[in-house]
């Protein structure tokens, strides 16, 4: 049963937001610890196309979009900058991502999250263009390996 649940939730690609209802990036001024990666300043982001997934090793939801999130930074991963962010500890995330076979740069926050992004619910996954505006902004589970999330992608990338 629960299977049939995510799938149905899961079948979906996320909706562009309209762009007169677009929120900006307010501060690029954010720590980032790197929990397999390198530890960063949101700001060496800016000007670049950004994908900021917030989630958690316990989190359903969560989980069921991961694959199609790792197939995207497979093929993005030297064009976007991928964020996801979480405040899981390291050995759960680390043992999470041995026993996935996922390899994305997890992150926790080691300062005030930026607004807009203080969404409570998980998973929220947003996507920023290069002019700091939030493309797309998806609180739950999505497809984001879909054509319609890589053609997002790619025309935001010619900008």
């Amino acid at each position: 049963m629960m299977q049939i649940f995510l799938t149905r939730i899961f079948s979906f690609s996320p909706g562009v937001v309209e762009v007169e209802e677009r929120a900006k990036v307010v501060s690029y001024d954010w720590k980032l610890h790197g929990v397999n990666t390198e530890s960063i300043n949101f700001d060496t982001a800016k000007g670049k196309v950004i994908l900021i997934n917030y989630w958690a090793t316990w989190c359903p939801p969560c989980i069921a979009e991961m694959p199609s999130l790792q197939n995207l930074y497979n093929d993005y991963k030297d064009k976007v900058v991928f964020l996801f962010v979480t405040t899981d500890d390291d050995p759960e995330i680390n043992k999470f991502m041995k026993n996935k076979s996922y390899y994305y740069p997890i992150y926790r926050s080691l300062s005030e999250h930026p607004k807009p992004f203080v969404s409570k619910t998980i998973p929220a996954t947003y996507l920023i263009n290069k002019k700091g505006d939030i493309i797309i902004d998806k609180v739950g589970a999505a497809d984001w390996d879909s054509s319609k999330v890589r053609q997002t992608i790619d025309a935001l990338l010619e900008e």
